[in-house]
C-alpha cells in the first residue's frame, strides 16, 4: 500500500506514471478490436507481467486496465455482466505489479465511446449511472485515485466527475485528449475546449488534479505548453502522459517512433513548469518509464 494519499506525496515530490497499455497488450496477443479488458480475468497473469515492467522501471502511479471498463464499452463485446469482476480484478493485480513496494492504483475510466444527447442517443442519467457503477466498482476495490482519461468534451467529463465523488473515490483525476493546430502554435481538444477552459472547469467541477493524454501531436514539448496554461489557470496539481513523440504513418498505422532518450530530454522543460506527475501515452513502453524517473529522480533530488 502507498505511505501517503496521492495528493499529499504529490506535495512532497514529483511522481512517475506508466505508459501506454493497449500497444502493450498487442504485443502480448491481444487481437485487435478485442476487448483487452476482459483479459484482467482471462489472462491476468499477462497484464501483471506488462504492469510490473512498469513498476520496475520505476513508476509511482499505474493505471488500470480499465479504459473501455463501463457497462457502454463491455456491452460492445458480450462482457457486461462481468463489469464488476473486471474493474476489481484489474486494480488488484495493479496493486500486486508494486510487488509489496509503495504506489499508487489510478483507476481508469475512459470515454463512453457513445454520444451524448441531442448529438447522440445517450441519455445523461443512463451516462452518469455507467460512469458511477464503474467508479464505484474501482473505489470498492482499492484505487488509490480514478483517472477519466481522453476526454474532449466537457459534458461527459463533468458527469465522470460527478460519478467519482459519488462514488467517494479519494482523488479524481481529470484528463483532457488535445491535438496541436495546424500551424503548430496551440492546443485544442476535438470538441473545441482549449486547455484554459478545461483547467477551469475541472477545479470548479471539484476534481483534484487536472492531467493531459493523448491527442493529435502531443508529445512532451506539447506537454510543457499546456501544463504551463493549466499552472496558470488554477491552482490544482497537473498531470501530464504525452505520446512518444508524433507519429509516422506505416501501412496505413500511425507508429511512434520516439526513442526513450528523446522523450527524456524534454522533461526538464515539463518539471519547471510544475507538472507534479510525469507519464506518457501512444507508443511508449518501460523503457520510456525509466528514462522518464532517471529525470525526475535527479530532479527531485536537486529540489
Amino acid at each position: 500500500m502507498a505511505h501517503l494519499p496521492l495528493l499529499e506525496a504529490l506535495s512532497t515530490r514529483r511522481l512517475v506514471c506508466d505508459g501506454a497499455m493497449g500497444t502493450q497488450l498487442m504485443l502480448a496477443g491481444l487481437e485487435s478490436g478485442s476487448c483487452g479488458e476482459a483479459w484482467n480475468l482471462a489472462h491476468p497473469d499477462r497484464v501483471l507481467a506488462i504492469q510490473r515492467r512498469y513498476a520496475e522501471a520505476g513508476a509511482d502511479c499505474i493505471i488500470t486496465n480499465t479504459f473501455g471498463g463501463s457497462r457502454i464499452m463491455l456491452r460492445r463485446h458480450g462482457h457486461e455482466r462481468e463489469l464488476a469482476e473486471i474493474n476489481a480484478a484489474a486494480v488488484r493485480i495493479t496493486r500486486e505489479a508494486f510487488g509489496g513496494r509503495a504506489g499508487y492504483v489510478l483507476g481508469d475510466i475512459g470515454p463512453l465511446g457513445a454520444l451524448l444527447e441531442p448529438y447522440g442517443d445517450l441519455t445523461e442519467a443512463e451516462a452518469l449511472s455507467a460512469l458511477e457503477e464503474q467508479a464505484v466498482a474501482l473505489v470498492q476495490t482499492g484505487a488509490d485515485a480514478l483517472i477519466i482519461e481522453t476526454q474532449t468534451g466537457l459534458e461527459e467529463l463533468g458527469l465522470a466527475i460527478d460519478a467519482a465523488k459519488a462514488a467517494k473515490a479519494p482523488c479524481i483525476i481529470a484528463s483532457l485528449a488535445y491535438d496541436l493546430s495546424m500551424d503548430g502554435t496551440f492546443y485544442k481538444t476535438m470538441m473545441g475546449i482549449s486547455p484554459e477552459q478545461a483547467a477551469e472547469f475541472v477545479a470548479e467541477r471539484g476534481a483534484h488534479i487536472v492531467a493531459l493524454n493523448c491527442g493529435t501531436g502531443m508529445d512532451m514539448k506539447g506537454a510543457a505548453m499546456v501544463g504551463r496554461l493549466y499552472r496558470n489557470t488554477c491552482a490544482l496539481p497537473v498531470m501530464v502522459q504525452p505520446n512518444a513523440g508524433l507519429p509516422v504513418l506505416e501501412k496505413l498505422k500511425a507508429v511512434y517512433k520516439q526513442l526513450p532518450a528523446d522523450m527524456a530530454k524534454d522533461v526538464p522543460s515539463v518539471l519547471e513548469v510544475g507538472v507534479g506527475i510525469i507519464g506518457s501515452c501512444c507508443g511508449s513502453t518501460p523503457d520510456h518509464t525509466k528514462a522518464i524517473r532517471e529525470v525526475v529522480d535527479s530532479f527531485n533530488q536537486t529540489k
